[in-house]
C-alpha cells in the first residue's frame, strides 16, 4: 500500500493547529477522562540531584582531576588433575593514585563462596549442597613489600573478602605496594558454575575463573568496594598487566586470555604452522583437529604456558586434552588484526554447532569493532564447557550443547561483554543493567548484520518470550505489581525478572532512545562518545545518563525517570475521530489521551478508503502540559480508521483503545 508522510510545514500546520485545539477544547472533556498521568512528576528538572564535579563532568564524561588505581599481577598457577587442587604464587603490584592515604587494603576472594560458611549459601538456591562445599582459598602465606621491606601481612578474611591492615598508609597520588601470596583451593566440580570441571569422551575439560585474589576498587564514589561475592552479581575490577603461567599435564591444551609468549614450547610444529596459516584466514582453520585429539600422546610430565596480557581487568583460562581448537583472523578497522579461536569437545562438533563457532566469534567480533569501538586484544578465545555463558577479557565460556541461532546469540553476547564491562569498566556488582543491558542491545544489531541476517531479528531481548513485538513483551513486566526496577542492586534481582529486567528492559529502553526518541545518527554518536570516553575508566550510572543527554542533546531525564528508575506504565488512549465540520475534506479532529504514568513520543496513522495511509509522528513533548490532546489530521478524502502506534514499537499497556473508526 502507499503510505504518504506529512512534510514539514505540514507538521508546523499541525502544530499550530493542536495548540489552538488546547485553548478551545471543551472543558467537560478533559474533567470526563480518567488519568494517572502527571507531566509535573515526570518532566521534574531535578532529575540529577548533585552537580557534576572535577572527577565526573557534567556532561558525563570523566573530569579533569579523574583518578583510578592500578593493578599489575604475576601469577604462576599448577593444577593437579589428581587431586584438583589449583596452587598459585601471586604477585600484586598496587599503585593508589588516589588523593587519600590508604591505611589498609581490600582484597576479592571469590573462591571462599564454596565454603560451608560462606554467606551466599542464605542468599541464593543454587548454592552447593552439603558435600559440595569446599574450603576455599587456603593461604600459606601473605606478605606485603612495601618502603624496600618484606613484612608479614596483618590480615584479615570475612567471607569472600580479604583485608590487610598497614603499619603505613599507602602514600597519595601514586604511592606503591605490593602483596606476595602463596595459596591453594580445591577446584569445585560441576556445581563450580563458573570455576569448574566436567568429564567428555575425550578426557575432562577444566573451566578457570575467579581463581586468584584479586584488588577491591577504591573509587570516588564508594571508597572501597567490599560488596560480598554471592554469586549472583558479578564484577568490579581495577586494571592493569597480567602475567600468568599455568602449568598442567602435558596433554592438556590449555586456552588463556591474552597472548601465548611460549608457543614454541608448548605446541607442536604443525601447530605453530596452521596458527600461522589462521593468521591470514577468513576461513576457519584446524589447529588441533580430532585425530590428534584421540592420538596417544607422547608427551610425559608437565607444560607450563605462559601468557600476557595488558591492560585488563582479569584473566581466565580453560584447559583439557579433549579440546578441538580452530582459528580464523579478525579484520578490524584502519588494518588492524586479532585472532578468533575456539576450543571444544567431540561432542560439540556439528556444521550447525562449534563447527562454526569461530565463525560466529569473528562476525560478532568484527561487527564490534566496526560499530563501537575498536577490540583491542590479540585473541578471542570461545571455550566450550558447562559454565553455560560466562564472559571474562579476551575469552569467553559457552555451552558446549548449543548450536544455531542459540549458538550465534550466545557467543556474540558473551563476546559482547568485552565492550561492557570489560573495556567500560562499570560497577557489575551494583549496576548489572551497566553490563547486561547494554551488551543485550548492541546484541541486537549483530544478529542484524552477521551473515547478512541470518540469525535475525533479535528483537526479543535475551531470554524474552518469543514471537510478537518487543514492545508487547516488555508490558507484562512493567504491569507486574512486584517487579524490580532496572536500578536494584545485582544481587537484589530475583531470578524471575533477572534477564527481562537487567538485560530485556535495559536493551529494549535503549533500543526505544535509538528508534523512536533520539533517533540512529544522534544516538549512535552519543553512545560511541560514552564508550570511548569511559573507556578502561569506571563510570556510574549518571555518567551514562549524562553522557547520553549530552550527547545525543535532548534532556532525558524523564525516560530514566519513568524507565529505569521506575515502572512506569504507558497507556494512550484514542478518544475521539471525527471529520471536521462533518466534511471528510476539512480534515479529521483527533483526541488522545494519556492514561498512566509514562510518556513517549508516538505515530498516529490515518487509513483512507483509497487504501493509501497518512502517518505523522507527535514528539514526548506532547505530553509536558496536557493529559489530552486534540489536534486535525488534515486530510481530503474519506477515511476508514486512525491507530495509534500502528508498528507496535512503543510499550503500550492497552492496545484496545488505540484505534476508533472515523465518525
Amino acid at each position: 500500500m502507499k503510505l504518504k508522510l506529512i512534510g514539514l510545514a505540514m507538521l508546523a500546520f499541525l502544530t499550530f493547529s493542536a495548540q489552538a485545539q488546547r485553548r478551545h477544547r471543551m472543558a467537560n472533556q478533559t474533567d470526563t477522562i480518567s488519568s494517572n498521568y502527571d507531566p509535573s512528576l515526570l518532566f521534574t528538572p531535578m532529575f540529577y540531584t548533585d552537580k557534576g564535579n572535577e572527577f565526573h563532568s557534567a556532561n558525563g564524561e570523566p573530569g579533569p582531576k579523574y583518578w583510578q588505581n592500578r593493578v599489575d599481577y604475576q601469577l604462576k598457577a599448577n593444577i593437579d588433575t589428581v587431586t584438583k587442587v589449583l596452587s598459585d604464587n601471586e604477585v600484586i603490584s598496587y599503585t593508589n593514585n588516589s588523593p587519600d592515604a590508604l591505611q589498609y587494603l581490600w582484597l576479592q576472594l571469590d573462591q571462599n563462596t564454596y565454603k560451608k560458611d560462606a554467606r551466599s549459601n542464605y542468599y541464593t538456591p543454587f548454592a552447593p549442597k552439603p558435600e559440595q562445599h569446599t574450603n576455599g582459598d587456603e593461604f600459606e602465606s601473605v606478605e606485603i613489600v612495601q618502603n624496600g621491606k618484606t613484612l608479614k601481612a596483618d590480615y584479615v578474611v570475612t567471607d569472600t573478602r580479604m583485608q590487610i591492615r598497614l603499619k603505613d598508609a599507602v602514600i597519595p597520588n601514586g604511592g606503591k605496594i605490593s602483596i606476595l601470596i602463596k595459596y591453594h583451593y580445591t577446584m569445585p566440580a560441576d556445581f563450580g558454575g563458573r570455576n569448574d570441571y566436567f568429564d567428555t569422551k575425550n578426557g575432562k575439560i577444566y573451566e578457570v575463573a575467579q581463581w586468584f585474589p584479586r584488588m577491591c576498587v577504591y573509587d570516588d564514589s564508594h571508597g572501597w568496594d567490599t560488596l560480598p561475592f554471592l554469586g549472583s552479581g558479578e564484577f568490579y575490577c581495577e586494571y592493569g598487566d597480567i602475567d600468568y603461567s599455568v602449568t598442567a599435564p602435558a596433554d592438556m591444551l590449555v586456552a588463556g586470555a591474552g597472548e601465548l609468549v611460549n608457543p614454541t614450547e608448548v605446541l607442536t610444529i604443525k601447530e605453530i604452522n596452521r596458527l600461522a596459516q589462521a593468521r591470514n584466514s577468513d576461513k576457519t582453520v584446524m589447529i588441533r583437529p580430532l585425530s590428534d585429539v584421540i592420538a596417544p600422546s607422547t608427551r610425559k610430565g608437565t607444560l607450563t604456558w605462559h601468557f600476557k596480557m595488558y591492560n585488563t581487568r582479569d584473566v581466565a583460562f580453560g584447559a583439557s586434552k579433549a579440546y578441538i581448537w580452530d582459528a580464523a583472523r579478525i579484520n578490524l578497522p584502519e588494518g588492524k588484526k586479532s585472532m578468533a579461536m575456539s576450543v571444544y569437545p567431540v561432542e560439540s562438533v556439528g556444521d550447525t554447532a562449534w563447527t562454526r563457532a569461530t565463525e560466529f566469534l569473528k562476525g560478532s567480533i568484527e561487527y564490534f569493532s566496526a560499530k563501537w569501538f575498536v577490540y583491542p586484544y590479540p585473541n578471542a578465545v570461545n571455550e566450550a564447557g558447562i559454565a553455560g555463558g560466562m564472559e571474562y577479557p579476551g575469552i569467553t565460556f559457552d555451552d558446549y550443547r548449543a548450536s544455531g541461532k542459540d549458538l550465534f546469540a550466545l557467543i556474540a553476547h558473551e563476546i559482547g561483554h568485552n565492550w561492557f564491562p570489560m573495556i567500560v569498566g562499570s560497577d557489575e556488582r551494583r549496576y548489572g543493567w551497566m553490563d547486561e543491558g547494554l551488551n543485550t542491545f548492541i546484541d541486537i544489531y549483530a544478529s542484524d548484520e552477521f551473515n547478512k541476517g541470518e540469525y535475525a531479528p533479535k528483537r526479543d531481548g535475551e531470554y524474552a518470550p518469543k514471537g510478537g513485538y518487543p514492545a508487547d513483551e516488555i508490558v507484562p513486566t512493567i504491569s507486574d505489581p512486584d517487579a524490580i526496577t532496572i536500578m536494584t542492586p545485582a544481587d537484589g534481582v530475583a531470578e524471575k525478572y533477572r534477564h527481562s529486567i537487567t538485560y530485556f528492559k535495559t536493551a529494549f529502553g535503549l533500543e526505544l532512545l535509538r528508534e523512536q526518541i533520539i533517533g540512529k545518527d544522534r544516538f549512535d554518536y552519543a553512545f560511541r562518545n560514552y564508550i570511548h570516553k569511559w573507556a578502561y575508566k569506571h563510570p556510574q550510572p549518571d555518567d551514562f545518563f549524562r553522557s547520553m543527554d549530552n550527547g545525543a542533546g535532548e534532556d532525558l531525564s524523564w525516560f530514566w525517570k519513568g524507565w529505569f528508575y521506575n515502572n512506569y506504565k504507558l497507556d494512550l488512549a484514542l478518544i475521539d475521530a471525527r471529520y471536521v465540520d462533518k466534511g471528510p475534506k476539512n480534515g479529521i479532529q483527533v483526541t488522545v489521551a494519556n492514561k498512566d504514568e509514562m510518556a513517549m513520543p508516538f505515530t498516529i496513522e490515518v487509513k483512507l478508503k483509497d487504501g493509501s495511509k497518512y502517518r505523522m509522528k507527535l514528539p514526548v513533548e506532547t505530553w509536558l502540559q496536557d493529559k489530552v490532546i486534540t489536534f486535525t489530521i488534515p486530510t481530503t478524502s474519506e477515511a476508514e480508521n486512525v491507530t495509534i502506534d500502528p508498528d507496535h514499537a512503543i510499550p503500550d499497556d492497552n492496545r484496545e483503545n488505540n484505534a476508533l473508526k472515523v465518525k
